[in-house]
């Protein structure tokens, strides 16, 4: 609503996906896992919203799971999109708590696995390497899992290490850890996103860079437990696909996490941005 009304977008300029279907699904997560979604119980644990549990599965496939497999096939079609363009961006996704067999902290699609294994299966010749740069105010533990062993997949997390989800095994996965601390504000948090993203682009070359932007960063966000300002937010964002249009690298920006009912309105403004900077204007043309 707010990009349309800023002119940003109109429903002829908006490319709308389709529902991730279940062999689209079991591209990444395991027969065994699909089918527990099938039971109310394990998906409200993994919304964590336990009055979940109550309600019929059929209902809560309707209600909470089928617009959360359109979120997925966004993600998954933003990668098709980034290599055409240059750059996409989904208006939700980032599920990057959920890897292929098991969910948690509100994702139970592994979207982030599952658009980078679309484009690595997709497009072998364009796409061999992926860099992953998560924002979100927590750790990515879910892809983290999935791309332990992965060569071809480089991860730079930046988190509040104080915060969900503690996870230590998945750590293992991160080329670029940067751990930060409850309130960490503005200065220290744009300096360590510039630094380390500038380094990150030094010791490997992506052909395409997944960019979590979660806005739980906000000061005051309940769950991200950061301080940093709307204005930083757009800073951040900039920085990022400043730094993918110089590299000439395709870009996918997926929101992720934000739980402030004004970080509609920040997303918004920093797409806007992005757009006033020419940062979303034309093609990469890296091919």
């Amino acid at each position: 609503q707010y990009l349309k009304a800023a002119g940003v977008i109109c429903d002829r300029t908006v490319t709308i996906p389709n529902a991730a279907s279940k062999e689209d699904l079991l591209v990444v997560h395991t027969k065994k896992y699909l089918k527990s979604l099938k039971c109310s119980l394990n998906v409200a644990y993994i919304a964590e919203l336990p009055p979940l549990c109550l309600v019929p599965n059929y209902f809560v496939q309707i209600g909470y799971l089928r617009p959360m497999r359109y979120q997925t096939g966004g993600s998954i079609l933003a990668g098709k999109l980034a290599l055409e363009r240059g750059w996409a961006i989904n208006i939700g996704g980032g599920f990057h708590h959920c890897c292929s067999e098991k969910g948690g902290g509100f994702c139970p699609y592994a979207d982030i696995t599952l658009l980078i294994q679309f484009v690595f299966n997709n497009f072998p010749q364009k796409v061999k390497n992926v860099l992953i740069v998560d924002l979100d105010a927590h750790q990515g533990n879910g892809y983290e899992r999935d791309f332990i062993d992965n060569e071809n997949v480089y991860i730079m997390d930046v988190y509040n290490r104080q915060i969900y989800p503690y996870d230590h095994k998945a750590k293992v996965a991160i080329n670029r850890r940067v751990e930060l601390l409850n309130y960490t504000a503005d200065e220290e948090y744009l300096r360590k996103v510039d630094q380390n993203l500038v380094k990150a682009l030094r010791e490997f070359k992506p052909d395409l860079i997944v960019y979590n932007a979660g806005t739980d960063i906000l000061d005051g966000d309940p769950l991200g437990q950061l301080s940093v300002s709307a204005q930083g937010i757009i800073q951040r964002d900039e920085i990022v696909f400043s730094k993918a249009r110089q590299n000439r690298i395709p870009i996918i920006m997926l929101t992720s996490g934000g739980y402030m009912k004004k970080t509609a309105k920040i997303i918004a403004n920093s797409i806007i941005n992005l757009r006033d900077k020419e940062l979303i204007k034309g093609p990469a043309k890296r091919y």
